[in-house]
């Protein structure tokens, strides 16, 4: 196991959701506009948004490395009486197809630095024309947040963060319905508390 997956799996092994069980705020608002029909969500941890998906009655497709996560993912679906199909492992291997989706809703996907544009290139082979894409992550401003407060969580190094110039380079096949850079107040879990900046993105699949 590499330290990537050892970091997560430790970090959802515990008994209490590390970002909390209710879904994340933007994806919750962008989702309530859309009529349900087939999301993927990559590096989905522990379940949380997947499961206020499901819920809405959209056909639900997860995504992480961490075992663990996926334990947690699929109790809370019990709880929940829904069901969500969710797959451990890297990208690459993991089968989904061309065209698969109408959404694709990317909250707080962190991938590793060097691989991160490469992922988001690869999802977008996945959603289908006039699909939509939801993104809400740290950006690069956000050093600063979370050098002053700790518990507002993400990621320490600034090639990991986002720029709105990462985001229209990564995705240039979108017509922007929504992008910005924006402070926002989280309380989610043991790990996201506090003021943060966020990009946040809607696009549409041309």
């Amino acid at each position: 196991m590499n330290n990537w997956t050892k970091r997560w799996d430790d970090r959802y092994s515990t008994e209490e959701f590390a970002y909390g069980e209710e879904p994340n705020n933007y994806l919750k608002e962008q989702l309530e506009k859309l009529n349900p029909n087939s999301i993927l969500f990559p590096a989905e941890g522990e379940g949380r948004n997947a499961i206020f998906a499901a819920k809405l009655g959209w056909k639900v497709s997860a995504f992480d490395i961490s075992e663990e996560g996926r334990n947690k993912a699929l109790k809370l679906a019990k709880a929940n009486n829904v069901s969500i199909d969710y797959r451990v492992g890297e990208l690459e291997t993991l089968d989904f197809k061309e065209n698969q989706f109408d959404a694709i809703a990317l909250i707080y996907a962190h991938f590793p630095a060097a691989i991160k544009s490469e992922i988001h290139k690869q999802l977008d082979k996945f959603l289908q024309k006039d699909g939509i894409l939801i993104f809400e992550a740290f950006s690069k401003k956000h050093l600063e947040y979370v050098t002053k407060n700790e518990k507002v969580g993400g990621p320490k190094d600034i090639e990991s963060l986002f720029s709105i110039e990462e985001i229209q380079a990564d995705f240039p096949n979108y017509e922007i319905i929504e992008l910005e850079e924006k402070e926002i107040e989280l309380s989610e879990g043991l790990f996201h508390n506090g003021t943060g900046s966020v990009i946040r993105f809607v696009g549409r699949k041309k």
